[in-house]
């Protein structure tokens, strides 16, 4: 603290000292100014935010794709890279694309996709469930929160994947009723 002193006499003590006239204030009456080492703080400074970047958390996102006539060992290799991002605590993207004739059995693509639910439970949770968009289903993966045993489906309410799974053969083509004689 110098108190109010012309510029010439700031300039001759910053040079006097090796250190340079900085101006901190200018809108001020006095304009405020410090003498100081001005590289050393522009280091600090950029130091600082360095700092500031590297324990800051960006949400981290990869995208696995699959097709519906996925082989058993793809599938395998495919979910074990999924099971190694949600580890980390990277979001995945699971897509699955349907091209030509597959387009006619989109149950399949809905199977693949309940598939890789249930292979990454122990580690990972649907945020987005399973949805088709134009010729693709789309869902997104995140660790879960904690290691809880996976919950028993409750009576009423029903899995994501109920409304997906095909009639079997006895509720598609049920027995013609008893006609009732009075």
């Amino acid at each position: 603290m110098m108190g109010v002193v012309t510029i010439s006499e700031a300039m001759a003590i910053a040079v006097r000292n090796g250190l340079d006239l900085v101006e901190i204030s200018p809108n001020a009456e006095p304009p405020v100014c410090r003498v100081m080492d001005f590289g050393k703080f522009k280091y600090e400074q950029s130091r600082k935010e360095r700092e500031a970047r590297k324990h800051q958390h960006s949400a981290e996102m990869k995208e696995i794709k699959f097709h519906a006539n996925v082989g058993e060992h793809d599938f395998e290799t495919k979910v074990n890279h999924i099971r190694g991002f949600l580890e980390k605590g990277i979001k995945v993207k699971c897509s699955l694309f349907f091209r030509g004739r597959e387009n006619a059995h989109r149950e399949l693509g809905f199977e693949v996709m309940e598939r890789v639910v249930k292979s990454c439970d122990d580690v990972g949770q649907a945020d987005l469930a399973p949805k088709l968009i134009g010729n693709s289903i789309v869902m997104v993966l995140s660790q879960r929160a904690a290691k809880a045993a996976p919950r028993p489906e409750r009576e009423g309410v029903a899995s994501p994947f109920s409304a997906l799974k095909t009639p079997t053969a006895q509720q598609a083509n049920p027995a013609p009723a008893a006609p009732v004689t009075p």
